[in-house]
């Protein structure tokens, strides 16, 4: 019986949504958070989360394949694309610390053409069960009141649950 109900949860925490919210909004700024949890343990979250190109949309990438990101997790490493009609640097590597926390410094997407700060911070933690682990991604941008933030920001909210979905979506 234990043995099924823990299969039971961990089949429920497995395919429940991401918890995706808007949690500040204003014309000059944005938080948004993303909470999920995937069934890794945190060393194979880790190497997932690491691995961008595994789990980013590629609808959500300037070449329009995921394949083109790379990510190198260390500070002062890039998120970039790289393609053979271009690059672009996503963000800049500012805090790494492996099976914790990865925080990135940039304006993703169409933020990037708005002169806006902005820093994403991924952190894993024990998740429910065992060999699970949580996700939480927050995505915290500021700019001037011109930026629109607070218009952008549900739209932000819904890309950002996007990727959290695929990442915790192991195949």
């Amino acid at each position: 019986m234990r043995r099924l109900l823990s299969r039971a949860i961990a089949t429920l925490v497995a395919s429940s949504p991401a918890y995706a919210d808007v949690v500040a909004k204003a014309p000059d700024g944005m938080t948004v958070r993303v909470v999920a949890e995937a069934t890794l343990d945190r060393d194979a979250a880790w190497a997932r989360l690491v691995d961008v190109a595994s789990w980013w949309s590629s609808s959500h990438s300037y070449s329009g394949d995921a394949k083109s990101l790379s990510l190198d997790a260390r500070a002062g490493g890039c998120w970039c694309e790289v393609w053979a009609g271009g690059e672009v640097e996503h963000g800049r590597v500012a805090l790494v610390m492996p099976k914790q926390m990865l925080r990135v410094y940039g304006a993703f997407g169409p933020l990037q053409d708005l002169g806006v700060s902005a820093a994403i911070t991924f952190t894993l933690a024990d998740g429910a069960t065992a060999g699970t682990t949580k996700l939480t991604l927050d995505y915290k941008a500021v700019g001037s009141s011109l930026s629109g933030l607070d218009q952008l920001a549900p739209l932000v909210d819904q890309v950002l649950a996007e990727q959290v979905m695929r990442f915790v979506a192991v195949n």
